[in-house]
């Protein structure tokens, strides 16, 4: 398997994570496992969570290449991070000194053609990040309404051509079911006019269908709340959003928490990438550090 996943922010993480030996922290989104070996070298003891099992068989095989004994305080399992109290519990991490969430689509999923997020390649239109799931994003633009789809692109992709993405859509879809990414991107390009704004159109498009696909925004709120429960007093929650839905929720999210004396709002801006690592790393780009600290 190729490289899962550029880790993004690592040394900001770690920083804010302040790691204690033998502690319990909960990778909530494992992906190529940049964060928990990290922590691992650190004397931390990781349990790691992702829904894709391809990034849990990485790790796996990444682990043996550590130095020896690293893998002995890691525990993988496949689930969703929105059940994080219950498998925390399960797996004897409920006490957790600190909570990594990195948000959104991994390098592997976007750079495996099969899997179907990106427009880079043409594909099925799946975007199942738990490949357990049962509806695909083709079977969404197969059943949806012209107005379900207006309000799914503008909710969950902010995009402002979305009426008449969606009216094409629909219009497509009475000659020849939409099934792949290419169709869809013929279908969103002559919805709009063509220009600087074309690709953006497409990629807010093809988010907005991935959210909705993997419940993503719901999972989220459902997953800082189940952090709270089982993070320790003084314990850390730190997560890395890629777009301005999900840092939405979790700025608002440790505001009230602090509003409500749960704990303090350790980044009262959120931290960005610096230049180097977004020339190194284009993802990093658009991607917000946020940390809350329970009392």
């Amino acid at each position: 398997m190729t490289d899962f996943h550029t880790t993004v922010l690592k040394k900001e993480t770690i920083t804010y994570l302040q790691i204690k030996p033998k502690g319990n922290y909960i990778d909530a989104t494992l992906g190529g496992g940049g964060h928990s070996i990290e922590i691992l070298e650190r004397g931390g003891r990781v349990l790691g969570l992702d829904v894709d099992i391809d990034a849990i068989e990485y790790v796996k095989s990444r682990i043996k290449n550590q130095k020896a004994g690293v893998g002995n305080n890691l525990t993988l399992v496949k689930g969703n991070f929105r059940d994080i109290a219950k498998l925390a519990r399960e797996n004897g991490f409920d006490n957790a000194s600190g909570i990594v969430f990195d948000f959104g689509v991994s390098g592997h999923q976007l750079d495996t053609k099969e899997r179907g997020f990106s427009f880079r390649y043409d594909s099925l239109l799946d975007m199942r990040m738990d490949q357990d799931l049962k509806i695909k994003a083709l079977d969404l633009l197969k059943v949806l309404t012209r107005g379900e789809l207006y309000e799914l692109f503008t909710k969950y992709g902010e995009e402002s051509n979305a009426y008449r993405i969606a009216s094409n859509i629909v219009e497509s879809r009475r000659v020849k079911p939409i099934e792949t990414t290419n169709e869809l991107k013929r279908v969103i390009e002559r919805s709009i006019i063509r220009g600087k704004h074309e690709v953006n159109s497409v990629t807010r498009v093809f988010q907005a269908l991935r959210i909705v696909v993997n419940d993503e925004l719901m999972s989220i709120d459902a997953g800082l709340h189940g952090s709270l429960e089982i993070l320790s007093h003084g314990g850390r929650i730190v997560l890395i959003t890629f777009h301005s839905l999900e840092d939405r929720i979790a700025k608002h999210t440790f505001l009230d928490w602090e509003k409500h004396n749960i704990g303090k709002v350790i980044t009262k801006k959120p931290i960005l990438p610096a230049t180097d690592e977004i020339e190194e790393n284009s993802r990093s780009r658009s991607a917000k550090l946020r940390v809350f600290e329970k009392y």
